[in-house]
């Protein structure tokens, strides 16, 4: 089971090849994939063409979906941020933090594509997946 972060299913929808595409590519329908919330919002509300974002949201509403939000994640995700604060790293996206400290207290695997969660690899253990 992983989680795919909306840099990686941006990508993806939009034809981009990349490592982490590939393994995305790869997984679809031998890994159980995870959606959430926040990712799905993420990546649904850059669709310009009413057709993409329809088929788009087919395709995701397809997978097994977990909410990523809620008060102690919350407070979770403020608490990491502040660690990280304190260890001179600033997350430039609240919703990273929040993604990431989803996966850390569900040991669920990120694959990504975004330099935000190398802190949260390195400080708080997140898992990453493919590497």
């Amino acid at each position: 089971m992983i989680i795919v972060d909306s840099s990686v299913w941006i990508d993806y929808f939009n034809g981009k090849e990349t490592d982490q595409t590939n393994l995305l590519d790869a997984s679809l329908g031998s890994t159980p994939i995870i959606m959430g919330d926040l990712i799905l919002t993420e990546v649904l509300q850059g669709f310009q063409s009413n057709k993409d974002y329809e088929n788009a949201k087919e395709m995701l509403l397809q997978m097994p979906f977990m909410a990523m939000g809620g008060l102690a994640l919350s407070l979770e995700s403020a608490m990491n941020y502040r660690h990280l604060r304190r260890k001179g790293v600033t997350v430039r996206k609240t919703i990273d933090v929040m993604i990431g400290t989803f996966c850390i207290h569900h040991q669920i695997p990120l694959l990504h594509d975004d330099r935000d969660f190398e802190p949260m690899v390195e400080f708080l253990g997140l898992q990453i997946f493919g590497t």
